[in-house]
């Protein structure tokens, strides 16, 4: 299948035939597992990586232009879903992984034994609250921007397809997003 052949596909699936973007899945599949290898080790999870990034590949898909080779807007899109993933992975590692036996010298150990109290659980849920507040109360294009980057873990460049703006208005918009929010919970935080 040619270039030709992926752009009448994806008419078709923009016209609505679901299965059109099988074919898509079949012919890129392994490309996108091997290209997300490389960033992700562990073969399972480099899996369910490569699949993430056609699942936002097909909700993006509306908004293809075409202007690149599908193969080359999925590549980018597989990138940033596997960095999203490694940075996730990162923090969640940084904060949760201690071996039980280690965890007194664990210089976060007070972390981990205060982390169920009512306190703390009632200060996660303010926290919660707060921030929800503070996301639903900015304007429309603040609000699109920060949660296509922190809910749905969308690039600034597929950020800004979404919004059909350029990606340094999308960096701008994030950067007054999370000041207003910051603005929000440092007395909270404090």
């Amino acid at each position: 299948m040619s270039d030709a052949d992926d752009q009448l596909l994806i008419e078709m699936i923009k016209e609505g035939n679901k299965k059109a973007f099988d074919k898509l899945v079949i012919k890129y599949q392994q490309r996108i597992i091997q290209l997300v290898a490389r960033y992700v080790k562990d073969t399972s999870e480099a899996q369910d990586v490569a699949q993430e990034a056609f699942i936002k590949a097909y909700k993006a898909l509306p908004n293809f232009r075409g202007e690149s080779a599908f193969y080359t807007w999925l590549y980018r899109i597989a990138v940033n879903t596997a960095k999203n993933y490694l940075v996730s992975r990162a923090r969640r590692l940084s904060d949760y992984e201690v071996d039980v036996s280690d965890a007194e010298n664990y210089e976060g150990a007070f972390r981990l034994r205060e982390s169920d109290t009512p306190e703390h659980l009632l200060l996660s849920e303010e926290i919660r609250q707060t921030i929800q507040q503070a996301i639903a109360s900015l304007p429309e294009e603040l609000k699109k921007a920060i949660c296509y980057r922190e809910f749905e873990g969308l690039s600034y460049e597929q950020i800004a397809v979404e919004m059909d703006c350029p990606v340094g208005t999308v960096r701008s918009r994030i950067f007054r997003a999370r000041e207003a929010v910051d603005k929000v919970l440092d007395p909270l935080l404090n």
